[in-house]
């Protein structure tokens, strides 16, 4: 089951939405932790009980694991196999006096492509009421087989902040894509945010502001 979390700070990537806007230079960390509650988990990538998420002890990121986030296509697949989402809605408990942004995130998965075959890895985050950020995209082609590490990053100026004292969800929403294209039918195409062990994660660095 997805956790409730109740040590360290949370650094998301991209957030755009009409909130306070982004100063010089984020502030140091809170010393109290942040307390992270998820309250919904949507879409085919992450059946309720099949991601993880946890909070690093220096408040500086957090870290999803999902068992369950595969698109794949070809030889053996279903026809909705192709495109795999999950939109996690988080419950921020932000330490008195200080507000936070996203930063990055880092992503990290598993990809067979067939020679002719290709896949994306997208995501965007966006406070509750506010309007959803462009998503940011990352393309793989075949013939590909291995470990995969796909990074976005946000500079300061472009950071943007909840509001102080604003109570919303931050909504986390990620989406893989397997396009057969011209490879041998008989073949299977995938690309994945799992691993036979559970351990593939992504990792969210978060940007703190004091209000």
């Amino acid at each position: 089951m997805l956790k409730a979390l109740t040590t360290g700070a949370l650094l998301f990537t991209s957030l755009i939405a009409s909130a306070a806007p982004a100063h010089a230079a984020p502030k140091p960390v809170p010393s109290d932790d942040m307390v992270i509650d998820v309250a919904a988990a949507n879409g085919s990538g992450c059946p309720w009980g099949s991601a993880d998420v946890t909070v690093s002890p220096d408040n500086k990121a957090f870290t999803v694991t999902y068992s369950q986030f595969t698109a794949q296509t070809g030889a053996g697949t279903k026809p909705t196999d192709f495109r795999k989402n999950c939109q996690l809605a988080l419950n921020v408990h932000v330490p008195q006096g200080y507000t936070f942004a996203i930063a990055g995130a880092d992503y990290r998965g598993f990809a067979h492509l067939e020679k002719g075959a290709s896949g994306t890895q997208s995501a965007n985050y966006y406070f509750q009421g506010e309007r959803q950020s462009t998503r940011i995209r990352h393309n793989f082609t075949g013939p590909t087989d291995g470990d995969w590490v796909r990074s976005d990053s946000v500079g300061i100026q472009s950071l943007s902040f909840l509001r102080c004292g604003d109570q919303r969800y931050l909504n986390v929403n990620t989406e893989l894509r397997v396009s057969r294209g011209w490879s041998n039918p008989k073949t299977t195409s995938f690309l994945t945010m799992d691993s036979t062990d559970g351990n593939i994660e992504t990792v969210y660095r978060v940007a703190w502001k004091k209000c």
